[in-house]
């Protein structure tokens, strides 16, 4: 009897983590560059001071997908989107390197060019900056040209070039925060081959009718799982009476 409880009872919470995940992806349906997260059900063998003859569900993201999201046209200068395979690098508080699809850059205040969530983005001498322009050209190898204030508009100064990677996509995890990091924690070199495309983001890659239909049967499988505890335990009350007798 406890091993049908306790099948039931992990299966309910597990399901509700699944649900998570899957909400969690519907609710980044719209986020530039966010690659969805994969999950998987599998039974596991309880081992401890005793042979393992009980088992428990578990829920797991196996992986993320890292396919391409849909492209939009937004002719903003500091919208950049990657064209085929490759990330952008991105600085984190710590001082580290993280890699992102996301290129809804913009320029702050001190000139500082960053993520739309404000982190540097990262260039191959380090972190962007750029002085005030009237014009910015990003070419297609990610370099980000200029025409300063009251120069000759047909003239442009090269300032920075962007960090582009290509790395091992089955090397990268992805974090907590969205961004991805190399497994053993390296830091990439730029890959000259990445090429970006100018007024233009890259989407989510998010199957919203996928998601949706996921967190239904999510559900469907919690109220399961609930179902089978109430029957375990009217199961036990059951053989308790005929013991009385």
């Amino acid at each position: 009897m406890d091993k049908f409880l306790y099948i039931s009872m992990t299966g309910a919470k597990e399901a509700l983590d699944a649900q998570s995940l899957r909400a969690n992806n519907l609710a980044n349906v719209s986020t530039a560059g966010f690659k969805a997260d994969f999950h998987q059900y599998r039974s596991m063998s309880v081992f401890g001071e005793h042979h393992p003859s009980r088992a428990y569900a578990m829920n797991e993201r196996p992986g993320t997908d890292t396919g391409a999201g849909s492209y939009m046209e937004t002719a903003r200068d500091l919208d950049v989107a990657i064209k085929g395979d490759g990330w952008f690098a991105v600085q984190l508080q710590d001082g580290s390197e993280a890699y992102t699809r996301a290129g809804d850059l913009k320029r702050d205040v001190s000139g500082a060019v960053t993520t739309g969530t404000g982190l540097p983005v990262l260039g191959d001498g380090g972190p962007i900056v750029l002085p005030e322009y009237d014009k910015l050209v990003v070419g297609v190898d990610g370099t980000l040209s200029i025409t300063g204030l009251g120069e000759d508009p047909l003239s442009l100064t090269q300032i920075a070039r962007l960090k582009l990677v290509k790395p091992d996509q089955q090397q990268m995890v992805k974090g907590d925060d969205g961004l991805f990091r190399m497994k053993d924690g390296s830091e990439l070199e730029s890959d000259p081959d990445v090429q970006v495309i100018n007024g233009m983001l890259e989407g989510s890659n998010v199957n919203p009718v996928n998601e949706m239909t996921a967190i239904i049967s999510h559900a469907r499988l919690f109220e399961m799982n609930v179902k089978m505890m109430q029957a375990a335990k009217e199961m036990d009350e059951a053989s308790a009476r005929i013991l009385q007798n």
